[in-house]
Formats: structure tokens, C-alpha cells, sequence
């Protein structure tokens, strides 16, 4: 499937739709959404539904993973390793609401960060929807950790 793939996400799926935008990945996710208008979006733009229903993966006419774990990171394994993905070529996502973010100049954002990351970070990404900046703290570096170990396990299914 490719890094092209862009997908919906359920309600009980709101933590994998976040890691998946962070990763880059474009990743509708309204967790009030009913299961019809879930899949009339995915139909109509021609995303995969990500669910752990069983009754709506079912549906006809629409393409979906049924995700099989409530963890999150045996729901990111999943993901990666059946459509063979991965988070080397895709730009970052807003994790709030999907917009790709954007390059901003520390001194943008030196009054709209606390004072020991601005003093500690050279990079900042921005969100021109919703306005929240982010940095490669150490949320960054769990998160990062955590995506290699998946990545390490679909690249080594054996172990």
C-alpha cells in the first residue's frame, strides 16, 4: 500500500490515529462520529478505516484493517508490518487536528514555549490550523524509541 495511504480512524482508536499523524501519516479521527458517517468518509476519499469493530471492518465496499490489540504498540506493529510502512518519508502531522506542520524560527515561537526548551531546542514545527508548536523533547525521543522497537519487530517478525 505505501506511504501514500491515508486513513480513518474509530473511536476506540485515538491514541494510534495521534502516533499515526506524528509519523506523518494523514489520519482523520472524529471520536463522535457514527459508524456510517466513518465510512461514508473513508469511502468517498478513499482512505482505510482503522477499527476495532468487527461488525463495521465487515462492511461492503469499504477497504479496512481491523486493528486487534488494545495496545498501542502492538496496534502500531500491526499497521506497519500489514501495509508495510514505514516513518522514514513522511512529513509530521499535528497530532491535535492532521495538518502537516511547518517549519518556524525559534524566535517565532520564543515567547509561546516555556524558557528551558527555548534555550534547549534549535527546531520547532508549527501548526498554521491550530497554532500549537512542538519540539523534539523527550515526549520525542519515547515516542521515537518506541517506533524503532515496532519497526525492529515487523523488519524481524521471529523474535
Amino acid at each position: 500500500m505505501g506511504a501514500g495511504v491515508t486513513f480513518v480512524a474509530d473511536a476506540m482508536l485515538g491514541r494510534l490515529a495521534r502516533w499515526l499523524r506524528l509519523m506523518g501519516y494523514d489520519t482523520l479521527y472524529q471520536p463522535t462520529a457514527e459508524d456510517h458517517d466513518l465510512a461514508r468518509a473513508a469511502r468517498a476519499a478513499g482512505r482505510l478505516l482503522l477499527t476495532r469493530d468487527q461488525e463495521l471492518a465487515r462492511r461492503r465496499g469499504l477497504r479496512s484493517l481491523l486493528i486487534e490489540s488494545d495496545r498501542l504498540e502492538d496496534q502500531l506493529r500491526q499497521v506497519l508490518e500489514e501495509l508495510g510502512l514505514d516513518n522514514k518519508s513522511v512529513d509530521a502531522r499535528c497530532a491535535l487536528c492532521n495538518t502537516s506542520l511547518q517549519a518556524i524560527s525559534p524566535s517565532e515561537v520564543k515567547s509561546r514555549v516555556p524558557a528551558y526548551v527555548y534555550a534547549r531546542h534549535d527546531e520547532f514545527s508549527w501548526c498554521p490550523q491550530c497554532d500549537k508548536v512542538y519540539w523534539r523533547g523527550t515526549h520525542w525521543e519515547r515516542m521515537k524509541e518506541l517506533i524503532e522497537k515496532v519497526e525492529e519487530a515487523v523488519s524481524s517478525p521471529d523474535s
